[in-house]
């Protein structure tokens, strides 16, 4: 699966570029347009694709975490480690998107909410990953607490999606039964019916598709740099030992 991964990694770019086309004209031609909030509600599926996505990639580091603990093999703590790193990435485009649309939606970018302070705690918690890789030197040592770093980490991510699901906020819940979805509506969720639901919905899992492709290929190029960066250093090696 690695090596597959890293020599398909072009191809993978390619997929993940079309999709990501095809989704911005779905977004902005093919979705329909919110009745109260217009234009802005676009941000939806860009925050709701986004949050999803990164969800996957700690999910994917806790198991590439647990792998790791118990088969020792260095390439699992690789896609960890960029699992990690792209997490980081797509929880930023959440928030920031999230921000962006809470401006019209709620008169304000940000506040200190239960689900807007548990997602800020999950990715500083996250970025502290890098820290503790940053500070270990011995490889084998970095990787067995990094593994371990992501198990214990990813129950921010649980209580984070634990969160919008339970606490009643400023946030939405965007997903959930008659009473969730009127509580949504009264905060600021966007209004769909019929064929408009529909172009929602498929619009909403394009972006979910899309985000998840970008993900693969991004994977894909960090095992690629990776496999070039242990050539670099035994060459680099190999020419300290000749001096």
């Amino acid at each position: 699966m690695i090596n597959f991964l890293e020599k398909r990694s072009n191809l993978l770019n390619w997929i993940a570029l079309i999709g990501m086309i095809v989704l911005m004209g779905m977004i902005f031609i093919y979705a329909p347009t919110e009745r109260t909030m217009g234009y802005v509600q676009r941000i939806f599926y860009f925050h709701v694709g986004t949050a999803w996505v990164a969800s996957i990639t700690f999910l994917v580091s806790l198991i590439c975490g647990a792998l790791y603990l118990w088969k020792r093999n260095p390439n699992l703590d690789t896609i960890s480690a960029a699992s990690v790193e792209i997490g980081v990435a797509f929880v930023t485009m959440t928030i920031v998107s999230g921000a962006i649309w809470g401006k019209p939606a709620w008169n304000t970018y940000w506040i200190w909410s239960p689900r807007l302070t548990s997602i800020t705690i999950m990715w500083l918690v996250y970025i502290a990953y890098f820290i503790l890789r940053s500070v270990i030197y011995d490889e084998e040592q970095k990787r067995r607490f990094s593994a371990v770093y992501v198990i214990a980490g990813f129950i921010t991510v649980i209580i984070t999606y634990g969160s919008i699901r339970i606490l009643r906020d400023i946030h939405p819940v965007m997903f959930g039964g008659a009473l969730e979805s009127a509580a949504g509506l009264e905060q600021g969720l966007q209004e769909f019916s019929g064929i408009d639901s529909l172009r929602m919905v498929v619009t909403l899992n394009t972006a979910i598709v899309s985000f998840t492709l970008l993900y693969i290929a991004w994977v894909a190029n960090r095992l690629k740099m990776s496999r070039m960066q242990e050539r670099i250093n035994r060459v680099r090696s190999y020419i300290l030992a000749q001096d």
